[in-house]
């Protein structure tokens, strides 16, 4: 008969193999993918699902339901103007002065904060409702930037793919399983001695605070901080503001270098507005067409659990077709989203909604991660993954300001959806446009400190 310290070396190494399979053999591999662990719980609960309800039915009760899908989109609007503004410069400064993780721990505090603070919100406390968001998002957004920004360095070029749809994957997982709790809770409140559904929903979002902050620890515990990079021309005792505006300056024109990531940039910021806005509005769209609120959040629920494999599937889908050629896929599939929430009358379309989004919204979204960071040299990773931030940021602005503006003009929010499918349809020509092998080709040459290529002319 075997051992038990036969069988827990043989279970160990199965284990082993499995996250070496999947891109998180390493400590510190797991340890970075375990803030996507941590910080999904804010998007799930917060951002498409709870909170957009609180929102309109308890923070913003006496708004007609309409209004209060406005309301909320404005609040987002603002969060991610906010952050778009800051993250050039704070991007700069994290790769000179080597801070990419305190300055990640800052906006992990800031958004741990707000999302905590969202406890104490009453009925009709729409505007601080809005402002905790505010605070609450920006956090989450600027903490992904530099979250995003340590990719490079921990992973090599052919381990992008997989490390990033693995974080993405542990994201999903993650987001549900919290979900499914609030969930409970808010079913069945006095099973844990509340009151009611709206103080379980302010109970979730303490829970949501908690998680986040607690799982975050192993990143800063386990990922290095990448060494200082000296600023171009930069002399001894140089000002930091001064080196800051000459590196961002560099960088501007440094995306004249790296063409090809500045189409993908291009492209990114059309579709990821399509992507970013179907997230954050379709809780609170289907909300304000009559969807139940039950069928809302196991809907919600659907798209963690079925996101799950298909995070992984899209991993192993680009290592066979090309990640360019996966990301096409998914805009696809998109495209056939914004054309199902246009006709979208009844819980079933909305499952079937949740359904579609789910087998790529997360492969989507780090393929597009990872086919950036490989065309990036690593030791600028900050400062090009600002750029890639504000683009993501950019797009997030657009979709939800369509949303506030056209119920504005019609008093429903229907015909916005119909205008996202155009942003599917132009970020696809754009990417069809990008030369990823040129650009890996680029990175490689200035990552081996070659010299500098020339700028590309424009294609014809």
């Amino acid at each position: 008969m075997a051992s038990p310290s036969y069988i827990r070396d043989i279970l160990a190494a199965r284990a082993y193999h499995w996250l070496s399979h999947v891109g998180l053999g390493r400590p510190e591999v797991r340890a970075w993918a375990l803030y996507d662990w941590a910080n999904s719980a804010f998007f799930t609960t917060v951002v498409a699902t709870i909170f957009p309800i609180y929102f309109s039915s308890v923070a913003a009760a006496h708004l007609p339901p309409a209004v209060a899908t406005a309301r909320f989109a404005t609040a987002t609007t603002i969060a991610l103007t906010l952050i778009a503004i800051a993250a050039p410069i704070l991007c700069v400064v994290a790769d000179y002065a080597a801070i990419k993780k305190k300055l990640l721990a800052v906006f992990l505090a800031l958004g741990v904060c707000g999302t905590a603070g969202m406890a104490f919100i009453q009925q009709g406390e729409w505007i601080f409702a809005a402002l905790l968001f505010v605070v609450a998002d920006m956090g989450a957004a600027g903490s992904l930037i530099f979250y995003d920004a340590l990719l490079p360095h921990i992973a090599s070029p052919e381990e992008l793919d997989r490390i990033s749809t693995a974080g993405y994957a542990l994201g999903y997982l993650s987001g549900g399983l919290l979900l499914a709790l609030n969930l409970a809770w808010i079913q069945y409140p006095e099973f844990v001695g509340l009151a009611d559904a709206a103080a379980a929903a302010r109970l979730s979002f303490l829970s949501v605070a908690a998680w986040w902050l607690v799982f975050s620890l192993p990143l800063f515990r386990h990922v290095p901080e990448p060494r200082r990079q000296r600023a171009e021309n930069a002399q001894q005792g140089e000002p930091l503001l001064h080196v800051t505006l000459t590196r961002l300056g560099g960088t501007l024109k440094a995306l004249r270098v790296y063409r090809q990531a500045f189409i993908f940039l291009a492209a990114f910021l059309f579709y990821n507005d399509g992507i970013s806005t179907i997230i954050r509005m379709a809780t609170i769209y289907g909300t304000e067409i009559g969807i139940p609120q039950g069928a809302l959040i196991t809907a919600i629920l659907l798209v963690q659990f079925v996101g799950l494999p298909c995070s992984f599937l899209f991993g192993s889908l680009a290592e066979r077709i090309g990640t360019k050629a996966a990301i096409f896929l998914a805009l696809a599939v998109y495209g056939a989203v914004s054309l199902v929430g246009y006709y979208m009358q009844t819980a079933w379309h909305f499952y079937i909604l949740a359904l579609l989004v789910g087998t790529v919204q997360g492969g989507s979204q780090a393929l597009s991660r990872s086919l950036f960071a490989s065309m990036l040299p690593p030791t600028r990773s900050a400062e090009f993954f600002a750029f890639f931030a504000v683009c993501e940021k950019i797009a997030g602005i657009f979709g939800p300001a369509i949303f506030a503006g056209t119920i504005m003009l019609t008093g429903s929010s229907r015909k916005a959806l119909l205008i996202i499918l155009v942003f599917f349809i132009v970020g696809g020509w754009l990417l069809a446009r990008v030369d990823v092998a040129e650009g890996q080709r680029i990175a490689r040459e200035m990552s081996e400190g070659e010299e500098q290529p020339e700028p590309q002319p424009p294609a014809e």
